[in-house]
């Protein structure tokens, strides 16, 4: 197979380290694919094999995972951890031409350093691309311990705007929009209900305070009023005061920026008298967990989420893989991210970051359209550039890696306390 690097829209730290992996960038020697392991099991550091003119093509892909098993975001586990497993699988269905080793980790929350620790321990394995964290927060604990160890990072869920300049050396990507998207649709849609003031509980990290500032630039600049705002931190279990004092202003809407303390924040929020009508959701706390709210409690309320909802095929498989799912929240996102550093991997010829790292953008934009993982490695194959347009949306990254175009869903909670999509909006990030 032909391999390339591509360099179209790169930005220049990207470009730091191109001429030293265009030397490693050779014909692939094919290795025959292997079963993906238990999450337990490791074959170490990733292996190699003479490639034509005498040096080294990399055929081992080490795939981790940096993912809540535990934690304020516990729930966006299963979901992220079966479309991971699911791209895993159908990869290897798909003949791709490294062995795939598949090591899963917890990221617990901020609150604790398992995510440091799960780092550490899959840096120690040889990972070339880690997928995860869910959590902003999260991620900026151990990013730069990726980035020392020049392992590629690709988040499925990551929003915050904290990202989009790191100083990452083009080692962390996510394959979910920054929340510049999210807040202008979240606004939007509070103004469409016809409230013209909001207020907002808000978790005190990147990821919440940075959504409030985009959900009110774009409510404010539109006639809304800010009555008020709250901060909690997390792991906080007490939010009557706060919720008091919030009610106390008089908004029309409350939006919740928050994550698993919803749980805790709602019945203080039904308590005080707040409609269910008033009260708007977001990714971090978009869930059907609430069921044992009164029926009809969260009836009306809104929430958004970044990405294109599953499709009933894409949910099949997912629930194949863990019949157990009832929310598929940032699951296409997972699956894309594993797919694309498999592909990048493919793309540039070996199986190992730095190569990966410097296809990633490639594939994602500019080349010839495909949508299924078969369809891409025959392209690949043909020595045709691709352009992977995956079940999260068309991707396409930015020289800073994050998606430059995405889909964001709006839903509507029912009488049964669980929501259900109204519509889909498709938006820019690029100014």
């Amino acid at each position: 197979m032909q391999s390339f690097i591509r360099t179209k829209g790169r930005s220049p730290r990207r470009l730091a380290a191109l001429g030293a992996a265009t030397a490693g960038v050779l014909l692939l020697a094919a290795c025959s694919g292997g079963g993906t392991p238990a999450p337990s099991e490791s074959t170490g550091a990733s292996e190699s094999a003479p490639a034509e003119g005498g040096g080294e093509t990399d055929t081992s892909l080490v795939i981790g995972t940096i993912l809540p098993q535990t934690g304020n975001l516990e729930y966006l586990g299963p979901p992220e951890f079966a479309g991971v497993d699911l791209a895993v699988q159908e990869l290897e269905e798909a003949g791709l031409e490294f062995e795939i080793t598949l090591e899963h980790r917890d990221s617990g929350d901020t609150t604790t350093d398992i995510a440091t620790q799960s780092a550490d321990e899959l840096i120690g394995l040889g990972a070339d691309a880690i997928i995860g964290a869910a959590s902003s927060g999260v991620s900026l604990t151990f990013i730069d311990r990726l980035i020392d160890a020049q392992v590629v990072q690709i988040s499925p869920a990551n929003t915050a705007s904290d990202f989009i300049e790191y100083e990452d050396d083009g080692f962390y990507w996510r394959t979910a929009p920054n929340d510049a998207l999210q807040g202008r649709v979240l606004a939007n849609q509070i103004l469409a209900n016809g409230a013209t003031s909001v207020g907002f509980i808000t978790l005190n990290d990147p990821y919440g305070t940075g959504l409030e500032g985009y959900v009110t630039d774009t409510f404010v600049e539109n006639g809304g009023e800010v009555t008020g705002s709250v901060l909690y931190n997390p792991g906080d279990s007490n939010f009557s005061g706060q919720v008091a004092d919030l009610v106390s202003g008089n908004p029309d809407a409350i939006a919740i920026l928050a994550f698993a303390e919803t749980a805790q924040i709602l019945p203080e929020l039904i308590t005080n008298g707040f409609p269910g009508t008033g009260m708007y959701f977001v990714d971090g706390n978009l869930s059907n967990s609430y069921t044992t709210l009164a029926p009809g409690a969260l009836e009306g309320a809104y929430g958004t989420l970044p990405g294109n909802t599953a499709e009933d095929d894409f949910r099949e498989r997912l629930l194949a893989i863990n019949p157990d799912l009832d929310d598929f929240s940032y699951a296409p996102e997972s699956y894309d991210a594993v797919v694309l550093a498999a592909l990048a991997a493919v793309q540039g010829g070996s199986a190992d970051a730095i190569t990966i790292r410097d296809n990633l953008q490639s594939v994602s934009a500019e080349g010839e359209k495909c949508t299924t993982i078969a369809d891409c490695l025959e392209l690949i194959e043909a020595g045709e550039d691709i352009d992977y347009d995956g079940y999260s949306g068309p991707i396409t990254f930015d020289e800073n890696g994050d998606p430059s175009e995405a889909y964001i869903g709006i839903y509507q909670y029912g009488a049964d306390n669980t929501y259900s999509l109204v519509t889909t909006e498709f938006g820019s990030l690029v100014e």
